[in-house]
């Protein structure tokens, strides 16, 4: 049978729990029928109604929360997008046939989010599962023993509910700190200006959105020069941020004073080797001379950058690599190379997030990305960047951070 032929109105009215359609608003977009029989309404009292017009809190009861704590969930999911299962409520439900007469309901809900194919929430699924009659006959039948853990049941639910509104409310504190925190390490518009470049960081599944790579692009002393560099720290979150932010800076700064990438990598390397957590660090920086169309570059353990010529050649520069940084006991000068290129070439920097996937070989995760750079090579670097992290990056989300930079030339 296909979609075409299944009705799913009929699906949903036949449901054998409770379930109901909500708009983002909290109005009834419509109820199955055993929602409707359990909580003792008809379709024409819910549809079209807000949420709590049809089931507000007991206003003689102050302790009475479980529509409160329902609206919170509910609002969560529309904002996040995302599920939220909440712990066992207590409701007091009005009865329609006596007004003024609430009934205690226990009930257990879910809610959930559906998505339009922009990824904005359009309705909210609330499914109920009632747990009243259980409750109620567990606690006429075992004596006062089964009321107390009934009632013990009850608290420890709400007392878990509490514990994870706290842990919501302090994940999202961190997170804000984590996304000032990386908005104020990034590099200011001002530099690079007049050139065309595109940056692009994804934090690992998972993480705070924020991460250890980093990006940054300099304006060097003398001619049209500018320094274009990647990092990559070891670690995910907050603290491997501060360590970025730290190693980031110290090479902005050494960049503009060196008298080449290899020197910049020198100075960095003894930098970090005070620098608690910048351990197995790598970093590429490479020095681009628009007036000599050259760029210079030199390595500490990371991937290649890939320079994609106007003929569709991508060479990977990978002749002045050397151990990453705080690697050696006693540090030696590293290396450097330079390699020339033509007008409307593209230089691009990234992290090992880009290219790198369990048990496989990293010629293939670089053959990816030069197969991609030159089937789209002729767009302007902004689109560029999108395509490739679109086309390389697992559509479940990376288990790695990344970082990504493209330069056009």
């Amino acid at each position: 049978m296909t979609d075409a032929e299944i009705d799913y109105a009929a699906v949903f009215k036949g449901l054998p729990g409770m379930v109901a359609l909500l708009t983002p608003d909290l109005v009834y977009a419509d109820a199955n029928e055993e929602f409707l029989r359990m909580s003792g309404r008809t379709r024409e009292q819910v549809v079209g109604r807000f949420l709590f017009d049809v089931f507000p809190d007991n206003p003689n009861d102050p302790a009475a929360t479980g529509m409160r704590n329902l609206e919170t969930s509910l609002r969560r999911v529309t904002t996040t997008g995302e599920r939220d299962t909440m712990a066992l409520q207590r409701y007091d439900v009005e009865s329609t046939s006596c007004p003024g007469k609430w009934e205690q309901r226990y009930w257990s809900p879910v809610n959930a989010p559906v998505l339009d194919p922009d990824g904005k929430v359009v309705l909210l699924v609330h499914r109920v599962e009632e747990v009243t009659e259980l409750i109620r006959a567990r606690g006429s039948s075992g004596g006062s023993r089964t009321r107390v853990l009934e009632a013990e049941l009850y608290t420890r639910a709400r007392e878990l509910q509490e514990v994870n509104e706290r842990l919501r409310s302090a994940h999202a504190r961190e997170r804000e700190v984590a996304l000032v925190l990386q908005e104020a390490m990034l590099p200011t518009r001002r530099q690079g200006a007049g050139h065309q470049i595109a940056v692009r960081y994804r934090p690992a599944v998972g993480s705070l959105n924020v991460c250890g790579d980093w990006y940054d692009v300099v304006d060097l002393v003398g001619g049209n020069r500018i320094g274009v560099s990647v990092g990559d720290i070891v670690g995910h979150g907050l603290a491997a941020a501060g360590v970025m932010g730290q190693l980031r800076s110290a090479l902005s700064a050494t960049s503009r004073v060196a008298d080449g990438p290899a020197e910049a990598l020198d100075v960095l390397g003894r930098y970090a080797n005070v620098v608690d957590g910048a351990e197995s660090a790598t970093v590429v920086t490479t020095f681009v001379d628009f007036d000599r169309h050259t760029i210079t570059y030199s390595s500490a353990g990371h991937p290649p950058p890939a320079l994609v010529h106007p003929d569709g050649r991508v060479e990977f520069l990978d002749r002045a690599t050397d151990p990453p940084l705080d690697a050696r006991p006693d540090p030696i000068p590293r290396p450097q190379a330079s390699t020339g290129f033509s007008r409307g070439s593209t230089l691009v920097l990234y992290t090992d997030g880009l290219i790198e996937r369990r048990h496989e070989d990293i010629d293939k995760g670089l053959a990816r990305l030069a197969d991609s750079l030159v089937r789209h090579q002729a767009i302007d670097p902004e689109a560029l960047a999108d395509a490739v992290l679109l086309e390389l990056l697992p559509h479940g989300g990376a288990t790695d951070d990344t970082a990504l930079i493209i330069v056009r030339l």
